[in-house]
């Protein structure tokens, strides 16, 4: 990989100033993140029909999981924070596969307590600390995790894990980063999820596993809530 230019600092501008003057952790933003932090296995949804979006949730909360990700990839998912958000006070939900920084207001404003995104990109993280919402955001290299680390976020996903190079990588990042943790997330299974969880560097797994396409599709919350309830035992 290439060593990206070293350039000289720019002079702020009156409006970074003002930026830069905003406080390290939005309001709100600090509860939410500390409540992230405590749920370890954190499913990754993908919700084709909002009216689902309830009994999905209510399902992993049964199966002791109560940290929600809920991702922008389909037209419901909006909608889908919203009524979760609304319906279910236990959940601790939040929105994935944010990309945009438009994305921030729209899930904060439908209720999401928390944001994930896939990739590093620093419009994301302002966005973040303008609307108040914690945020974590995704890398794969060391410099990304240090681009990040420069703009005060200590809580990371790595994605996609298994091909960033998996539990090998998190312990290879844990030298030079000791004061970075990471979630992460592509290629994490029930079959290897403890192995992640016992790094040091580690605070929660994300993952499609918990809720399959074909358990939404059949509406099967029984097999949802059990597939969480594994999930949740094996937090080693």
């Amino acid at each position: 990989m290439n060593r990206p230019e070293v350039r000289p600092d720019p002079v702020p501008s009156p409006a970074d100033s003002a930026r830069s003057s905003r406080p390290a952790d939005p309001v709100g933003a600090n509860a939410s993140l500390a409540g992230l932090l405590a749920c370890p296995v954190i499913p990754v949804i993908v919700v084709a029909d909002a009216d689902d979006a309830v009994p999905l949730a209510r399902a992993l909360l049964a199966g002791g999981v109560n940290a929600l990700e809920v991702t922008l990839r389909t037209p419901a998912g909006l909608e889908s924070i919203r009524r979760i958000a609304a319906e279910v006070p236990g959940a601790l939900v939040g929105a994935g596969t944010v990309t945009r920084p438009a994305e921030m207001r729209a899930v904060r404003e439908a209720g999401a307590r928390f944001a994930l995104s896939p990739g590093w990109a620093p419009e994301l993280s302002e966005a973040a600390r303008d609307e108040g919402i914690a945020f974590v955001p995704g890398v794969m290299t060391p410099s990304e995790a240090m681009a990040a680390a420069n703009r005060g976020h200590r809580e990371l996903k790595l994605f996609p894990a298994s091909v960033a190079g998996g539990v090998p990588m998190l312990k290879a990042l844990a030298g030079p980063f000791p004061d970075l943790r990471f979630c992460p997330t592509g290629g994490v299974t029930q079959d290897n999820l403890a192995q992640y969880l016992a790094l040091p560097n580690v605070f929660a797994v994300g993952g499609s596993w918990l809720t399959p396409a074909d358990a939404l599709s059949a509406r099967d919350w029984a097999r949802i809530t059990a597939l969480a309830a594994r999930a949740a035992a094996a937090r080693g």
